[in-house]
């Protein structure tokens, strides 16, 4: 080999390593402590088993909408315009959703109240939003579950302290106008913290029935065409109730499985599960460490230039 030729093979050899590096993506996992008064806590993972709080597993962010004034089941989506787009759970019982957003994960904007529910004189409450962009329509998709009280008779007692959510969703392109609030998923069970992800062709909700009476209290699959349905009715639950009680599912893509993280609220510890083809799951509960007083939120993957940032701005020294 010539010295020519092996500048020029260590030059290819640098760009590329560098290229790789400045490509290379993590997870962060968005979520609250306690009642989320305080606000939004950050964790990271490299592996998706281990997970390291972000500024001392204090809040990067403090609510400041809503009548409770809690930033609960904080969902953050990297939009296609390069931003970060959260909605959260402001209250126990308003009918509307937090939303904020940034470009950094430090600076946000001014705090928004969305007014998801109030069409609805009756509605107690809009919790655990979730939001997503659908590339075939071009818009933001926010979603969520509330309980209206008389609307789905058959299963009123079924649930606690008489709650009996459903799933309603919005669309936006701007985040100042959105679309008439619509049904998303009813299958005559008392619903909750629907998560929706595509796998192919097929768009894959993970949800938790929120049955009480008898308990169910566990996660369980339904698919769909499109994202916003209509969706299958659910599969067997792939949690354990017998072990622990489960909710605020959140799912991302690591290699080749699908990882599905979830508070198992009734032991204060967080489980997971991974699987292939969303029918056999395998239990990496045993593997998964978080950060001390964890509640649910979700799981996004960014490029590592934001976690290192953030890192610089809050880790100690």
């Amino acid at each position: 080999m010539t010295q020519r030729n092996l500048k020029l093979l260590i030059v290819t050899f640098i760009i590329t390593t560098l290229s790789s590096y400045a490509q290379k993506d993590v997870f962060l996992f968005s979520f609250f402590q306690n009642n989320g008064a305080d606000g939004l806590h950050l964790a990271y993972s490299y592996d998706g088993l281990k997970w390291k709080a972000l500024n001392d597993n204090k809040s990067f962010l403090k609510p400041t909408v809503g009548n409770d004034k809690l930033m609960r089941d904080p969902c953050i989506l990297l939009g296609p315009d390069n931003k970060f787009h959260m909605v959260w759970t402001v209250s126990w019982g308003e009918k509307g959703i937090g939303y904020a957003n940034s470009t950094d994960l430090i600076n946000w904007s001014e705090q928004q109240f969305i007014p998801v529910m109030e069409h609805e004189p009756n509605a107690r409450n809009s919790w655990a939003p979730e939001i997503a962009y659908d590339k075939e329509t071009e818009q933001y998709i926010i979603y969520w579950s509330t309980t209206i009280p008389g609307k789905y008779p058959k299963t009123d007692k079924t649930g606690d302290d008489g709650y009996n959510h459903r799933m309603y969703y919005t669309t936006t392109k701007s985040f100042k106008n959105y679309s008439p609030t619509k049904l998303l998923y009813d299958q005559g069970f008392n619903v909750i913290d629907g998560v929706i992800v595509k796998d192919k062709n097929e768009y894959v909700m993970v949800l938790k029935d929120e049955t009480r009476h008898p308990p169910a209290k566990n996660l369980k699959v339904a698919t769909a065409a499109n994202f916003i349905g209509p969706y299958s009715k659910p599969s067997k639950p792939f949690t354990n109730t017998e072990y622990a009680w489960a909710e605020g599912p959140t799912v991302i893509k690591h290699n080749d499985y699908w990882f599905v993280y979830f508070d198992q609220y009734d032991k204060n510890s967080m489980g997971g599960v991974k699987t292939k083809d969303w029918k056999n799951f395998i239990n990496i509960s045993d593997q998964l460490s978080f950060p001390k007083n964890t509640r649910h939120g979700t799981v996004f993957k960014v490029p590592e230039k934001y976690l290192i940032e953030l890192k610089k701005r809050f880790e100690s020294k």
